[in-house]
């Protein structure tokens, strides 16, 4: 109860500071345990607005962190996503929560963090897939995507990802090296995109490639 109690302050302050934007979102991050994946000696910490160390030399994003970018993906129930960088499977859960978790698809580089994401998933009941490989591929099996993100940082869009969202569909990733910011790509008819920028982010760098 303390730890649902937290879970709601923070939802709370989030929507008070105008973070999240839509109904759809904060639900979704009212219904996923963030305790339940982050390291046991985290889960104290588990609802402060920060991100938290993970293991294997990576990170969660902060909880605002994660509705911005649900919310810039404008994300719909039955949207089929594809996530790059699985991490301790937090952000993907909450995606899960709007789009259906069998819609959500994520690549994850680090095989330890990748096996433990799956083992979380399925002490929690999610049935999102997860395939241990290079972000930099996406996952074409399951190709289009009417969404795809990265939750690390690169220095361009991995252009096997764009190709595997479908027309109107969205690309959201942090961008750049020493200066990161996060661009959202709509993918056109013709192929190309159309490229939005929102500001300056802190994210880990992207493994592989």
């Amino acid at each position: 109860m303390e730890f649902e109690r937290r879970r709601e302050q923070l939802v709370e302050r989030l929507r008070d500071r105008g973070t999240i934007e839509r109904d759809v979102t904060a639900e979704a991050l009212r219904s996923v345990p963030r305790h339940e994946f982050v390291p046991e000696d985290r889960r104290s910490e588990a609802y402060r607005d920060q991100p938290l160390p993970i293991g294997e030399g990576q990170t969660v994003s902060a909880p605002h962190m994660v509705v911005v970018m649900v919310d810039r993906l404008r994300l719909e129930p039955g949207d089929q996503v594809l996530e790059i960088g699985t991490g301790c499977g937090y952000h993907a859960a909450v995606t899960a929560e709007v789009v259906g978790e069998e819609n959500v698809f994520s690549v994850e580089y680090v095989p330890e963090l990748a096996d433990r994401a799956r083992e979380t998933f399925d002490r929690l009941g999610y049935d999102i897939a997860v395939r241990t490989g290079d972000g930099h591929e996406g996952w074409p099996e399951h190709a289009p995507y009417d969404a795809a993100y990265l939750t690390c940082a690169a220095e361009a869009v991995p252009s096997a990802v764009v190709e595997q969202v479908r027309p109107g569909g969205r690309v959201l990733a942090p961008v750049g090296s020493a200066r990161q910011e996060l661009v959202r790509l709509t993918v056109r008819e013709d192929g190309r995109t159309e490229r939005e920028t929102f500001g300056g982010v802190r994210f880990v760098r992207m493994q592989g490639g």
